[in-house]
């Protein structure tokens, strides 16, 4: 019997996620429903230009693009000329820690991850962009090289789902949560600059040591924290006595009291919003993905539908 897709992610189906990265951009110019509109687009650089040459005008072109100081200087009209930066690899980083095997109504949290990396790994080549990243969980950093081919996103897919397969119950937590930021220490090694970072995780464990190492890396590079969370995060209802743990620790809460409820909501909802307002402090996007819905349609509506846009400079 084939394990149930809320719990476990198998490579065929990452692999059929291609199409429903057609359309999506991570492009600056959305709608203004989108979460990237305003100042989180600008937060997006997009590919620049390269100056090349100062050269005499010609008749045709671009008047904008004169060079008035040069013209002044020698008194004959010049433009400057530019070419496009063709290439910013994206870095895609996927969280598949104990902490991510949790769900309270839909998917596990490592589910929506590794479906949101997926989509965004077909969506980074079908721009023509290298793809590559660091799949990650409470053992093992496995990293894959930037490369423009279907090759290097599949060998991605291949290793998350390989991690999200040894998720279970049973698994040893460490007792020294973390990782996360050793992880982010490896993204700083590889992109120096001009870089797509895109973050995909519940951000266990975060400090201030977090909050340096991704000041770091949004210096240089476009960053995108892509927070998966559970719906658990936003309050319980009561519902009697549960048990909540793993093999090695265990505790029983009584959600019928609304302390408790409380207690617990008031917790998962801290890391939201220090996620939130790290995007006011540091020079990158938040975009919160909610385990308890279906993948694809958040996507669609974060990133502002499904309609191809063309590429402003």
């Amino acid at each position: 019997m084939p394990p149930d897709p809320r719990i476990y992610v198998s490579l065929p189906h990452l692999r059929s996620l291609e199409g429903a990265a057609r359309g999506l951009s991570f492009l600056p110019q959305q709608p203004s429903a989108s979460a990237l509109n305003g100042r989180h687009a600008s937060r997006l650089r997009g590919r620049g230009l390269n100056f090349e040459e100062m050269r005499d005008y010609l008749p045709g072109d671009d008047v904008r693009s004169i060079d008035w100081k040069a013209t002044a200087r020698t008194g004959v009209p010049h433009v400057r000329v530019f070419t496009e930066e063709r290439d910013r690899p994206a870095l895609l980083v996927v969280d598949q820690r104990m902490s991510m095997f949790f769900g309270s109504r839909l998917n596990m949290k490592s589910v929506t991850a590794a479906e949101a990396a997926a989509i965004a790994a077909f969506l980074v080549l079908n721009a023509g962009d290298r793809v590559g990243g660091i799949a990650f969980d409470d053992d093992a950093q496995i990293e894959i090289k930037p490369a423009r081919s279907r090759r290097a996103v599949y060998r991605l897919l291949e290793t998350v789902a390989g991690l999200n397969g040894r998720l279970n119950a049973d698994r040893e937590v460490p007792r020294k949560p973390g990782g996360l930021n050793e992880v982010l220490a490896g993204i700083a090694r590889l992109a120096h600059h001009d870089h797509l970072v895109i973050v995909f995780s519940d951000f266990d464990g975060i400090d201030d040591t977090t909050h340096r190492r991704l000041s770091g890396i949004a210096a240089h590079n476009d960053l995108v924290l892509v927070l998966v969370h559970d719906p658990l995060a936003a309050g319980l209802q009561a519902n009697g006595r549960v048990a909540v743990g793993n093999r090695a620790l265990q505790a029983e809460l009584d959600l019928d009291s609304t302390e408790t409820r409380d207690a617990v909501a008031a917790f998962g909802n801290r890391r939201l919003q220090q996620i939130v307002d790290w995007q006011r402090e540091i020079n990158l996007s938040v975009l919160p993905l909610n385990a308890g819905e279906e993948t694809l349609p958040q996507i669609r509506r974060l990133l502002g539908g499904m309609h191809r846009r063309r590429r402003t400079r």
